[in-house]
């Protein structure tokens, strides 16, 4: 049965917007990317695909802006005092959320993009956006902590370690174990970014 939108009470902005990102995320959940549609978010949403279609003409910008608006900004990237538990709570978050939609979410964009029907660049800006500001911030604080030497921080050594977990997650699949996320920073991460120093 179709909800007739005209009688629910009138959201907008956050509301609306907030809404919207759970009906989708809800629906990666339960239908995976392949059966996402705008029709069935608008109607889990209780909202009108016209305002959908407004702020996202695709499936693909809804489901990326859907995801990132999930994803840990670097304000809240973890803070324990040093930098090996630092990386292993923030890798461990990343490794949770592949796990959940989000995983579902990026299968879904990248079987569209390598058939050429979905940005590849825009996918991989947001996605390699978002994990080197939360690294960023984890390291400039080891930084002042005086932990790391800032002349060992370089884009390469920022990535390595949510590129490891991605690359696990789309040839092996999740949920990844823990132990991996252990062997990133221990054997990886530390070495790269404390060269003079060993993990525990």
């Amino acid at each position: 049965m179709v909800t007739d939108h005209r009688k629910q009470p009138r959201r907008r902005g956050e509301a609306l917007s907030a809404a919207i990102y759970q009906a989708t995320l809800d629906e990666l959940a339960e239908t995976g990317y392949a059966g996402l549609t705008m029709e069935r978010v608008a109607e889990r949403a209780r909202a009108s695909k016209a305002s959908l279609y407004r702020r996202w003409p695709t499936r693909i910008e809804l489901v990326m802006e859907a995801v990132y608006h999930t994803l840990p900004t670097p304000e809240s990237s973890p803070d324990t005092g040093n930098l090996r538990d630092d990386l292993l709570a923030m890798l461990r978050r990343t490794a949770q959320a592949l796990s959940g939609p989000a995983g579902e979410a990026m299968r879904g964009l990248l079987g569209e993009a390598l058939r050429g029907e979905s940005p590849l660049g825009a996918m991989r800006r947001n996605s390699q956006g978002t994990a080197r500001r939360l690294m960023e911030e984890v390291v400039r604080r080891a930084v002042e902590r005086g932990e790391v030497d800032p002349e060992v921080v370089t884009p390469r050594r920022l990535d390595s370690g949510h590129a490891l977990l991605r690359h696990h997650f789309l040839f092996e699949g999740s949920p990844i174990p823990d132990s991996l996320v252990v062997e990133i920073v221990d054997e990886v991460l530390v070495p790269l970014l404390m060269p003079d120093r060993r993990a525990p």
